[in-house]
């Protein structure tokens, strides 16, 4: 046996069974690999404390499968909530659930393959290694989730996964491998003569063939791409901090998730254990149910959360970060290139020409002049905390944070076509700041505290402002923990997220699923 691979403190092996979902050959941004390593080795963590449940229903598509299954029934003993309590249904979530299941039922409303039926109980894959193998399994369990269907003899099968709305990019080509060798020599059931995956936008119907072939072209496919992305999924020790740490059962033994007890100053305990984020605080300050909407990560609408003045911000901040991203990181300048709009932006001409003029402007402020290499320079990184007080997941994402001789410096980027000023002041405009001066106040990024301090850099037209903000400062500390506590309170002890209609609505991105939305006349 030959394996490397090292669990932290705090966790045991509780079986010899090496169970991998497809969905960890997905391998994406929010999944924590060395999470998916602990769960698909059997590991389970020593110690493991109940939590409280939360009262809504948190999983987008459960209601959908629901749905779905109550219109063909499983056959008994298959429901994998049996025994748990049923989550409620947000309104909003309700009404997208009636719409998907909708969409689709119309997506295969004349669908050719006829006697194509759901199967209830899922298909697994087991593979029995020698008895000396490299990661000491007993046996190999493949699992996948979706929509399951089979002809009638059991020549054919076909997995629907159903998305909320289809993007751009298909799945990586190793959960299309691993997902075929499931269907083509998962159990129970007859080996099929032939499989399909097909992916379901939920928003409109869409359908999109991963993968039609016969079981033989499968398995071919699996042995071309699926074992080395497995090989990587078991072998992988890296820790990914983020939205995945609220459910995460190793999150009690990860020594990547860096306590801060009491910053967001809330003491309430006995909560479920959620994650938050400046965004999340202003959608919830907005209306609750904005903020629920957003997490369950609905279909937004694209003319609200696409339109050019955001499109230019998030241009212009992908265009820097290009910049600063450098192992010998050198000072911007004035020199803007004609086509400086990075690839998968689009921006009407007078959008291109407003940003072109702010990024001149950057070159007067630019921090790249204060840093020695790249080991200085963080571009855009999570700051992941958990505050143990009140058991939330505090999520930060800077837009830059670099060091200025040994002290770190947050900076935060604005851009505006207006040349003036607002009166309110900084950290109540801008709650990230807020948040970053306690942050830095707590000495939580480590280094000297000399020349610690955050940035605040407003682009406009006729040049750049660059505002400095001192953690240490008693009066900026209590300011900022009176704000940061003032989103966060009222969320905290919230379980059901009731609309908040008004003129909110009518720059809402979600409004479409809420029964309570203002139409815009309403709302004026």
């Amino acid at each position: 046996m030959n394996d490397s691979w090292l669990p932290p403190e705090g966790v045991r092996r509780a079986s010899d069974v090496i169970t991998v979902s497809a969905s960890m050959f997905k391998r994406g941004d929010f999944r924590c690999p060395m999470a998916d390593a602990l769960a698909a080795r059997g590991f389970r963590p020593r110690q493991s404390g109940e939590r409280r449940p939360e009262t809504l229903e948190h999983f987008t598509l459960a209601p959908f499968m629901a749905a779905c299954d109550a219109q063909d029934p499983p056959r008994p003993g298959t429901d994998s909530r049996r025994g748990r309590p049923v989550p409620v249904l947000h309104d909003g979530l309700r009404r997208w659930t009636e719409h998907a299941v909708a969409r689709y039922r119309e997506a295969f409303a004349g669908d050719p393959d006829e006697g194509m039926v759901e199967v209830s109980i899922p298909w697994v894959y087991r593979y029995r290694p020698p008895v000396e193998n490299q990661h000491a399994a007993s046996e190999y369990r493949f699992t996948v989730w979706g929509r399951r269907l089979s002809s009638a003899d059991g020549s054919q099968r076909e997995l629907r996964l159903p998305v909320t709305r289809l993007r751009q990019l298909t799945p990586p080509i190793g959960f299309v491998a691993a997902a075929a060798l499931v269907l083509a020599e998962g159990t129970p059931g007859p080996k099929p003569r032939r499989v399909r995956i097909v992916e379901v936008g939920l928003l409109d119907g869409r359908v999109r063939t991963l993968f039609d072939d016969t079981r033989e072209a499968a398995l071919t496919h699996y042995r071309e791409h699926g074992p080395s992305t497995l090989a990587a999924i078991l072998s992988n020790q890296e820790y990914r901090p983020g939205t995945s740490c609220a459910s995460c059962p190793y999150a009690v033994a990860c020594p990547a998730l860096r306590r801060a007890p009491g910053l967001l100053g809330v003491t309430t305990g006995g909560r479920p254990r959620r994650t938050w984020s400046v965004t999340n605080g202003r959608n919830y300050r907005a209306c609750p149910a904005r903020d629920h909407l957003r997490r369950l990560h609905l279909p937004t609408a694209d003319a609200v959360e696409r339109d050019p003045t955001s499109e230019r911000g998030r241009a212009l901040h992908a265009y820097l970060a290009a910049q600063h991203d450098d192992r010998t990181p050198r000072p911007c300048t004035p020199e803007i290139p004609e086509r400086w709009v990075p690839d998968g932006f689009d921006l009407p001409e007078h959008e291109r020409s407003l940003g072109r003029r702010l990024l001149r402007r950057h070159a007067a402020v630019c921090p790249m002049r204060l840093v020695r290499d790249g080991a200085d320079v963080r571009n855009e990184p999570r700051v992941v905390r958990l505050d143990t007080t009140a058991d939330v997941v505090v999520i930060a994402a800077p837009d830059l944070l670099y060091r200025d001789g040994d002290s770190w410096v947050w900076r935060e980027t604005k851009t505006t076509a207006s040349e003036r000023a607002g009166r309110v002041p900084l950290l109540e405009r801008y709650p990230q700041l807020a948040l970053a001066v306690l942050l830095l106040a707590r000495g939580d990024l480590g280094g000297s505290p000399h020349r610690s301090r955050v940035e605040l850099e407003v682009l406009r037209p006729s040049g750049a402002d660059l505002e400095l903000i001192d953690p240490f400062a008693r009066a900026t500390r209590a300011a900022a923990e009176r704000i940061v506590h003032a989103l966060v309170a009222d969320w905290h002890g919230d379980d059901h997220y009731a609309p908040s209609p008004g003129r909110a609505c009518q720059r809402c991105e979600v409004a479409q699923w809420c029964s309570s939305a203002l139409t815009s006349e309403a709302a004026a």
